[in-house]
């Protein structure tokens, strides 16, 4: 549950000397933003690319044809999966970034109070990203624990 906070609670202003840090600021995530949906596409080509080129591999071979298809169709579903996840983050930095910037050129709060909450949700979709990646590693390795100490008592 957010609060709203009124504007100037703690007496907080951006000020000239701040400017240039978030001119700067902005320029990297701009940049940052355009070279992730940059590698989403990238991503994307190669999922396909590397699909049909794993499917090929494995055709050679008669027995393992079966296996090329699961494997190409896994593979290019699991980096279109991680170019989608990588999406967002890109998408919230760049808007930080073209907000900002148009908040700077134009002294105008909103823009400014609107890049800061694209600032906010590029954090918090990392964040949440996080406690989950470090929840499955935690199973993964509690299973791992269990299976390893299950088979050391033979």
């Amino acid at each position: 549950m957010e609060q709203n906070i009124t504007p100037n609670t703690f007496g907080l202003q951006v000020d000239n000397g701040n400017i240039p840090f978030l001119v700067e600021a902005a320029k990297w995530a701009k940049f940052l933003g355009i070279l992730g949906f940059i590698l989403c596409a990238l991503m994307v080509i190669c999922g396909l690319f590397a699909g049909t080129f794993f499917e090929s591999v494995f055709q050679l071979n008669s027995d393992l044809n079966s296996l090329g298809a699961a494997g190409s169709i896994f593979i290019t579903v699991w980096l279109v999966l991680i170019a989608l996840l990588y999406f967002f983050p890109s998408l919230y930095l760049f808007n930080f970034a073209s907000k900002m910037q148009a908040a700077i050129r134009s002294n105008d709060q909103v823009y400014l109070n609107s890049s800061f909450k694209n600032l906010k949700s590029c954090f918090k979709f990392w964040g949440i990203l996080l406690i989950i990646v470090l929840c499955i590693y935690a199973i993964g390795i509690t299973f791992a624990v269990i299976g390893g100490s299950m088979g050391l008592g033979r």
